[in-house]
């Protein structure tokens, strides 16, 4: 890697901008050519420095005001397999398995919600629930939003100084 990848990972990181032709952009703010951002890409992406680009959208300008976390009350016996089947739902967004508290808190499944409003969540949870027969969960909506930052890589590229 060279300083011209150093440089296009930082812009890489900050997120493709809004335009048509985004690499001829970033391309532009690197005093590259669109086809040069694309092969030095690609190589990163062949020597596994870039694991993979993906679509980060920012949900609530987009109007997706609604986010829920559904704790499901489901025996830790049966967990693996709860687990399974709620996250082949299209709804479920994320579904995590956390260790049940007894006597303070039975929830051992956790599914995450995105949708334009509270009743549509609120509709599609009722609708897994009675697909699943999983009946005892609790919603919990997002409120505020404090923090959401996409995961960044720290890239050591020479000797320390």
């Amino acid at each position: 890697m060279d300083q011209t990848d150093q440089r296009l990972l930082a812009e890489l990181e900050n997120g493709l901008p809004l335009v048509s032709h985004p690499y001829t952009e970033i391309g532009n703010r690197l005093g590259i050519s669109e086809d040069e951002v694309i092969q030095r890409i690609t190589i990163l992406k062949e020597n596994q420095i870039i694991r993979r680009l993906r679509v980060r959208i920012n949900q609530r300008s987009v109007g997706i005001i609604a986010n829920a976390l559904v704790a499901w009350n489901i025996s830790e016996k049966e967990a693996d397999a709860a687990g399974s089947l709620l996250s082949e739902f299209p709804e479920v967004t994320h579904c995590y398995q956390r260790s049940q508290v007894p006597g303070r808190w039975e929830y051992s499944i956790y599914t995450v919600h995105h949708g334009w409003s509270h009743d549509q969540v609120l509709r599609e949870i009722s609708m897994i629930a009675e697909k699943t027969g999983y009946a005892e969960y609790v919603v919990l909506f997002s409120t505020d939003e404090y923090k959401r930052t996409p995961h960044t890589r720290v890239y050591d590229l020479g000797p320390e100084s």
